[in-house]
């Protein structure tokens, strides 16, 4: 047992934050077995996706953001998107390892030597077999690399998952070509997004990062925890329930943050929405049904819901999603594309909260300001893709 429990504290003090072995071992050890995707689904991932990119040209001005498709089984998916998970959830563990580092009384470190890094080393362990239980569930669900809010795969790689994507169009009763070309038609319209709103990302990384700044330990809630782990049993760290250790209580810098995520992540949804029905048109003879299937989906917990609400406890609003669609559509009616999309130029421009409460009124300025140049933010977006400070009111009006 101690030799077990030395192998698995020396794995993870090397391993940063999270233990990432642990947790795609875990997470592939639950998906189990399947099917290898192969040329003949490759293929038809590849046709719904430029078939996706050739209706889009008509309903937004932005050209193609994909570059490249693929189709991946779970496991690929997993093993594709590690990179942008470790920018998701690394300074979220780091923060709350430094925080259970804390259990160890200042005036007692020096005497305990190697023994003061075990809480880094729990850490990083819990952490891994918690993510690899996430990364296992998600994997089961997920249809495409964008389907969390943002693409998770290399720059431009639009890609599908053809198992999922079967299993979920079964469930619809619906064909499963129908299905695969919506799916595909919102992974192309992610990818034009974030192309061409290249400050997106950081913006939304930015926001998880100042509530990762603010995490706080209750060290009761901690040390009770962790008398019921089993060292040498992995999978017992990924059933600890961690919103019982850290404080329930937000800080006001962190619910700001949330704030900023919720209503970005709102208005992201809410132009996809928009963007794939206007390029869908008449095409899709199932599309109302393929719509109220995707609502149905946020609205019971999919993807990115069950993504943010792991990662910060944000649970996504869909009446702020619908509040976001209508602003997007009456922004259209009153601007035209190119003004629609002008307004993503810059993260200064977007809308608030606040108005996504009053749709229309944001239609209305943003006609009145149609004659504006907006060249000038397209240089801003590169140099100062930075979130608005901490403390800054989220609902407010400043728009610079």
């Amino acid at each position: 047992m101690m030799q077990q429990l030395q192998q698995m504290m020396a794995q993870s003090l090397s391993s940063g934050p999270v233990n990432w072995q642990l947790a795609k071992q875990l997470a592939e050890s639950e998906l189990g077995t399947e099917n290898t995707v192969g040329p003949a689904e490759q293929a038809q991932v590849a046709e719904a996706i430029r078939l996706a990119d050739l209706w889009l040209d008509g309903a937004t001005d932005w050209p193609s953001g994909v570059s490249a498709t693929d189709a991946w089984s779970r496991k690929q998916w997993i093993d594709q998107t590690e990179d942008s998970w470790k920018q998701l959830a690394e300074p979220l563990a780091g923060q709350m390892g430094e925080a259970m580092q804390t259990l160890v009384p200042e005036e007692m470190t020096g005497m305990l030597g190697p023994m003061a890094d075990l809480m880094k080393g729990v850490g990083s362990a819990l952490f891994g077999a918690q993510m690899g239980q996430a990364l296992a569930k998600l994997a089961g669900e997920v249809l495409s690399s964008t389907e969390v809010g943002l693409p998770l795969g290399k720059t431009g790689v639009a890609a599908l998952l053809p198992g999922n994507l079967a299993r979920y169009a079964e469930g619809l009763e619906l064909p499963v070509e129908e299905v695969r070309l919506f799916v595909a038609l919102r992974e192309a319209a992610t990818h034009r997004l974030y192309t061409h709103a290249p400050w997106l990302r950081s913006h939304l990384l930015g926001a998880l990062d100042a509530y990762a700044r603010e995490i706080r330990i209750d060290e009761a809630a901690i040390e009770e925890a962790m008398s019921d782990i089993d060292p040498t049993d992995p999978e017992a760290a990924a059933m600890m329930d961690l919103s019982e250790v850290f404080k329930p209580e937000d800080t006001e810098q962190q619910k700001a943050a949330l704030a900023r995520l919720g209503t970005s992540l709102a208005l992201i949804t809410g132009w996809i929405n928009v963007v794939v029905a206007e390029a869908a048109g008449n095409r899709l003879p199932t599309m109302d049904r393929l719509l109220e299937s995707a609502r149905r989906r946020r609205a019971s917990g999919g993807p990115a819901e069950q993504t943010f609400e792991a990662l910060v406890g944000l649970r996504l609003d869909p009446a702020k999603v619908r509040a976001a669609a209508k602003l997007w559509k009456h922004l259209g009616e009153a601007r035209g594309i190119e003004g629609r999309e002008a307004v993503w130029a810059h993260p200064d421009l977007l809308p608030t909260a606040a108005d996504l409460e009053h749709p229309e009124s944001f239609a209305s300025v943003s006609e009145a300001l149609g004659d504006l140049d907006m060249s000038m933010f397209d240089q801003l977006a590169v140099n100062d893709p930075t979130p608005p400070e901490d403390g800054e009111d989220e609902g407010g009006d400043d728009r610079r």
